[in-house]
């Protein structure tokens, strides 16, 4: 469904923040390629519920997942809505569901005074913004050696995003705080479930510790426009530092609870499972990511890069802590030498750009680098397999090879 009135407003919103955070590294990169890339095979058409989006930034792999390309991320922070990447576990609920957004409501469960609340409700609790990585559990599954089976993102499922709602924790102590002995906070989705199955089976309901209810919030904008349909809209929770699973579309239900849910996308879903084992209980959870960055210009897709200086750029994440410093090697990590960190600080949920002007002599060139955050964790060389192929960080993986011409 077309949003033209929402999209220009995301564009003007872009292009201010683009305008704060460039420093015409962007033009820089396209000045160096040296050839144009051979013309692309014919795309996948975007699925009707997300025509909005731009063409031309995105990887149709299937109706629910969609990836931002390398080269659309641009050299601003913010990733606008029509280039941010798409991951449904469940086919989107109607759209209708955005008709009234101040209608929606979400059944809030495990405190003291337990309470149905429209956004309108939610809305005279509070009100706050983050800065944050949002990032599928399966970004950059495409580099680990043992194909583990799922869509093949490499590292365009994320995008840096603000997200404006209402604290979680202000919702909690609005109804008198969490109930004694709750150690999780548990989020349903509204999805329409098929018919004829056992619920449990198939829903989207994802637990967190419930520390993490110190920096969520139930959000009914992003990127200052109302929450888009497609990304959860009218209201998602929002948990920051923690995968895109379990930040929960279209939220019906908040619950603190005792135990963690026995839905099967958490009790045997999403888990760190060894190669050809099925997940379970015992396993880690996906939930918190990683110390991660990657390389986005020059991109090997957009073909030989100009010999001479070549301004190399990305982005890097701490894992809940804020990127600090970020190294480069054009040698494939032989050597290494400090990057600097360009654009705002947006704070420690949001993902830092990086540059580094390298003089390049006519050649191939095994480009990596690895971030360290602000207490010291370094980007691992590689993430363990697992038979998810869920948070891939390893800085090895994400080495990208160009040629100079």
């Amino acid at each position: 469904m077309n949003q033209p009135t929402d999209l220009d407003r995301r564009r003007l919103l872009a292009g201010g923040v683009g305008a704060l955070a460039a420093v015409g590294v962007g033009g820089l990169a396209r000045a160096q390629t040296a050839a144009a890339p051979a013309a692309a095979a014919p795309a996948k058409p975007l699925p009707p519920y997300v025509s909005w989006k731009d063409p031309n930034s995105m990887i149709v792999h299937t109706a629910t997942t969609i990836e931002t390309k390398r080269t659309a991320f641009g050299s601003s922070l913010v990733t606008p809505a029509e280039r941010l990447y798409i991951r449904n576990n469940l086919p989107a609920p109607d759209v209708s569901i955005v008709a009234d957004r101040d209608g929606w409501t979400v059944s809030v469960e495990g405190v003291r005074q337990p309470r149905t609340l429209t956004v309108a409700d939610l809305k005279a609790l509070g009100l706050d913004t983050v800065a944050m990585v949002l990032q599928c559990s399966g970004n950059g599954r495409s580099y680990f050696p043992t194909k583990p089976s799922g869509t093949r993102w490499a590292v365009g499922a994320a995008g840096c995003v603000f997200w404006s709602g209402v604290p979680v924790r202000a919702v909690a102590e609005a109804l008198g705080g969490p109930a004694d002995g709750v150690r999780f906070m548990t989020g349903t989705g509204g999805e329409k479930l098929p018919d004829g199955v056992d619920p449990r089976t198939v829903m989207v309901e994802r637990s967190v510790p419930l520390l993490a209810m110190d920096d969520a919030l139930l959000a009914w904008e992003m990127n200052g426009a109302p929450v888009p349909h497609a990304h959860g809209g009218p209201l998602r929770l929002i948990v920051p530092g923690y995968s895109g699973v379990n930040n929960i579309k279209y939220i019906r239900r908040l619950a603190f609870t005792q135990a963690e849910t026995d839905a099967a996308i958490q009790k045997t879903g999403y888990r760190m499972s060894p190669p050809g084992q099925k997940g379970d209980p015992s396993q880690p959870a996906v939930w918190e990511m990683d110390v991660k960055s990657w390389i986005n210009s020059p991109a090997p897709e957009a073909g030989p890069v100009r010999a001479g200086w070549v301004q190399i750029q990305g982005v890097a994440m701490g894992r809940m802590n804020a990127a600090a410093r970020v190294e480069l090697s054009t040698d494939g990590g032989k050597s290494w030498q400090d990057a600097r960190l360009i654009g705002p600080d947006l704070g420690r949920f949001a993902w830092r750009q990086f540059v580094l002007p390298v003089k390049l002599a006519p050649g191939s060139y095994l480009i990596a680098c690895r971030a360290t955050d602000t207490k010291g964790n370094v980007q691992v060389e590689a993430t363990p397999d697992n038979a998810g192929g869920y948070l891939n960080s390893g800085w090895r993986a994400h080495a990208v090879r160009i040629t100079v011409a």
